[in-house]
């Protein structure tokens, strides 16, 4: 077979069809999702986490969403999140908790979107008080370190309980390090740590599970759990399979179809040379998409049921994919599918994680959001 670009007429009911390419977001399973959270949860309340743009999916779309199935507290990293979010829900009475806690800077912001900070230290809880109070979480490190109440700090808050005064607290919160790791001896000795913070303070809701630690059972779970990637359809471990529904896809244009001679090279670098004739399709997806270019090799799409593995690197604009095996004939336009059910196998060949690929979308995707109501 001789290399070239193969010749095809373009169907004229496909004429106005965009090259772009699109994030799909199914947002009926996201509700979905929250069902089987909220069957986990047991007697728990079920939040969502939907910082960062609800994971890189749309908190505008998504937080609304999750509303009509009866979530009723949310959570996001900043401030400004928050602001946006609260516009996003108009009339609902909804709880929207900041992780990122508490600056003096903000405090027109957090008033003004009626937003709940999360208190990371006793700083700040001083200067929240300091500048009027108002309702609040804390946070206390049981083990993370990362956010939270030092030991330390925490000794001197149970102590010293006049410190809560003055404050409308509303949760109390840690977070676990390796939750994703169900055997791991640290998810015990955070949950005894945690359970004794919340004996010893005067009574509030408190809270320590993100998806993972939903999974490990009811002795995690408390009164309230804040999942989020399993809103998201994917396995806290990066692994297949679980209890969620695939929630995003990429739907990727073919720009052009290429027969490939057996030696010819394809891509940067001349990384892939062909071993047989084939047949490739080069696709308006690329890095400046947030597909991340470590994805190749060992990702792949799919046309319908025929697997099709990425071919050299992923470009700026542009990835090339082998279509050798599929049937019938293809054309420009023809879209293949990315993530889906194949979400933590991606992030896998990517040497990373479903959270960090969803979260880098880029906002060249034109997002579609299905969804029956």
């Amino acid at each position: 077979m001789r290399g070239g670009t193969i010749t095809t007429t373009i169907n004229p009911a496909h004429a106005v069809a965009s090259p772009d390419p699109r994030l799909i977001v199914d947002l009926d399973a996201i509700a979905r999702n929250y069902g089987t959270l909220c069957r986990l949860a047991g007697g728990a309340q079920v939040a969502g986490v939907v910082k960062a743009d609800a994971y890189g999916l749309g908190a505008a779309q998504v937080a609304p969403r999750l509303a009509k199935e009866g979530c009723r507290t949310f959570f996001v990293a900043t401030a400004r999140e928050g602001e946006a979010l609260r516009k996003a829900l108009p009339g609902l009475e909804a709880e929207i908790f900041v992780f990122h806690g508490y600056w003096p800077g903000e405090r027109a912001r957090i008033v003004s979107a009626r937003l709940i900070p999360v208190l990371n230290s006793a700083d700040q809880i001083e200067a929240f008080r300091a500048d009027g109070g108002g309702a609040c979480a804390i946070h206390f490190d049981t083990g993370m370190n990362r956010l939270g109440l030092s030991s330390r700090e925490t000794e001197e808050l149970i102590a010293g309980a006049s410190t809560l005064a003055g404050l409308d607290l509303r949760l109390i919160m840690s977070h676990l390090a390796c939750a994703e790791a169900p055997d791991h001896p640290k998810n015990g000795a955070q949950r005894d740590r945690f359970a004794d913070i919340v004996r010893r303070l005067p009574p509030c809701r408190a809270s320590l599970a993100n998806t993972g630690a939903v999974l490990l059972g009811e002795a995690y779970h408390f009164d309230l759990v804040r999942p989020g990637i399993g809103l998201y359809g994917a396995h806290p471990a990066n692994t297949s399979g679980g209890p969620f529904e695939p929630v995003v896809a990429i739907e990727a244009p073919i720009l052009q179809l290429r027969e490939i001679a057996a030696g010819e090279t394809i891509g940067y670098g001349a990384q892939v040379t062909a071993d047989r004739a084939m047949l490739t399709a080069t696709l308006a997806l690329g890095y400046a998409d947030g597909f991340l270019r470590a994805t190749s090799p060992g990702a792949a799409g799919r046309i319908g049921n025929t697997r099709i593995p990425l071919l050299g690197s992923v470009s700026m604009d542009l990835s090339v994919v082998d279509v050798s095996a599929v049937p019938g004939q293809l054309k420009p336009g023809d879209r293949v599918r990315f993530l889906a059910s194949a979400l933590n196998e991606t992030a896998a060949a990517a040497g990373t994680i479903g959270y960090e690929l969803l979260t880098r979308l880029g906002s060249r995707l034109t997002r579609v959001y299905e969804s029956d109501r």
